[in-house]
This record gives structure tokens, C-alpha cells and sequence, in this order.
């Protein structure tokens, strides 16, 4: 990691995270037309559940292209954010969802224990996301119910 040279407040990160939640929203491309990846450092990493950890612009790339070519369409809810600012780098976004999956449709709360709901984990220094942790059911259209007891009907 490089070292840190321009000093952020809560309220910047905030604007990097968000713009990287949009850039989603718009087929990954930020609101300036560039490439998701232009948000993050060279060095960065990026956990999503079932996926696992990449590390680096190029293994992001491919996990971004691997869950991406699953998904037709995701709007996320931004009026409902809950942030978490703790202070340093690291900040935290609580958030629901819906879309398109190539298996259905997802709507948070439809059904309620079914896809939609998130929490992402940010560190954010230099404009920059450093790490983004992921933390969903990335059983979008909520398909897999067979292994769990109180799914059934």
C-alpha cells in the first residue's frame, strides 16, 4: 500500500463509495464515463461472498466480469443508506437492492428473507477504495431454499 498523501474527511469517502455504488447502477461506468476499476488503487481488494478474495485492478476486473455477467440490471436504494463512519479510512454502508438476475428478478423484502440486502466494508484513502468487502446473499433470484429447513413450505 502506498503512503497516504492527501488527508479525506467522512463526507469524502462517502462521495467515493457512492460513486462506486452508481457506477453499478450504471453497467460500471462512474458518472464521469470512466471505468469502475478508475476508483481503485493498483493494489486493492474486493471480497464477494462465493467468489472469494481478489487482490489487484485485474483479478477486481475478473470477479466484477464473473458476477457481472449474472446480473442484467441492479438499482440500488440510496434514500435508505445507514453510513457508519469510524473516524479512519474504513467506513460502512448498510443498503437494499433490486434487479435483474440471469435466474430472476430480486426485490429487498420480497420475500423478506430473500436477496437484496447488503453491507459493504470500505477502506477509502487517497480518492481512492483500497478494499471493498462484500457482505450479501448472492443468491439473487432465491433459488436455493431446498437446504434450509425454515424456507420450506
Amino acid at each position: 500500500m502506498a503512503v497516504s498523501r492527501q488527508s479525506m474527511t467522512d463526507e469524502q469517502r462517502k462521495s467515493v463509495a457512492l460513486e462506486y455504488l452508481k457506477g453499478f447502477d450504471n453497467g460500471g461506468v462512474t458518472s464521469e464515463g470512466a471505468p469502475l476499476l478508475d476508483l481503485f488503487a493498483d493494489d486493492a481488494q474486493v471480497y464477494f461472498p462465493k467468489w472469494g478474495l481478489a487482490t489487484g485492478k485485474e483479478a477486481i476486473g475478473r470477479l466484477f466480469g464473473d458476477v457481472g455477467a449474472t446480473i442484467t440490471s441492479i438499482q440500488h436504494h440510496y434514500a435508505t443508506f445507514n453510513w457508519v463512519f469510524s473516524g479512519t479510512d474504513t467506513l460502512v454502508v448498510e443498503g437494499t437492492s433490486h434487479g435483474e438476475h440471469r435466474d430472476g428478478p430480486w426485490r429487498a423484502g420480497v420475500p423478506e428473507w430473500g436477496a437484496g440486502r447488503w453491507c459493504d466494508v470500505f477502506e477509502i484513502r487517497d480518492w481512492k477504495i483500497q478494499r471493498v468487502f462484500i457482505y450479501l446473499d448472492p443468491d439473487y433470484a432465491s433459488g436455493d431454499t431446498a437446504r434450509y429447513p425454515w424456507l420450506k413450505p
